[in-house]
């Protein structure tokens, strides 16, 4: 499922996928200490919705123009693999089953890892067909704080190595 199927559904992006989105969201708040002088990027934003939550600076990238019409916070339009942004520019970066869309996520971890300055999460379906290639990257790649057992995703609360 790449940018055209959600751009397709848009629409009813909402309905289909946000209070899944917003639950996961809600999750994370309660498990990672988030200040309102923080800089957060959420990775496969969608619409923004579930990150407006978060109570800091919010900045989104996601390919599906569509879903990034319907934003409430700043979106930039992008992908994982090549984000336009500095060096440790965040201090906070936040994916929510968004990952497992990447073309190359070896390489978008490696770019969440780039511009990250204190905390990573991300969150991975567990049904996707290359958990376990995700799984391993993530873990070979960040310090893990925590691991949350979601009943769709295992979400992984990290650090910088």
């Amino acid at each position: 499922m790449g940018d055209e199927y959600y751009n397709q559904i848009a629409p009813s992006y909402e309905e289909l996928h946000g209070e899944e989105q917003l639950s996961k969201a809600k999750l994370v708040l309660q498990n990672l200490e988030v200040k309102p002088s923080d800089l957060l990027l959420d990775v496969g934003c969608g619409t923004g919705h579930a990150t407006s939550i978060f109570p800091c600076q919010k900045q989104g990238i996601d390919p599906a123009v569509e879903l990034l019409k319907q934003a409430k916070i700043p979106v930039t339009l992008g992908v994982a693999e090549n984000l336009p942004f500095s060096e440790n520019s965040f201090d906070i970066v936040l994916s929510l089953t968004a990952i497992h869309n990447c073309n190359d996520v070896q390489q978008a971890i490696k770019e969440i890892n780039r511009v990250a300055k204190r905390d990573i999460v991300i969150s991975v379906l567990k049904k996707a067909r290359n958990f376990k290639e995700i799984e391993a990257c993530i873990k070979s790649s960040f310090s893990i704080n925590k691991q949350i057992e979601e009943s769709h995703d295992t979400i992984f609360l990290c650090s910088k190595l």
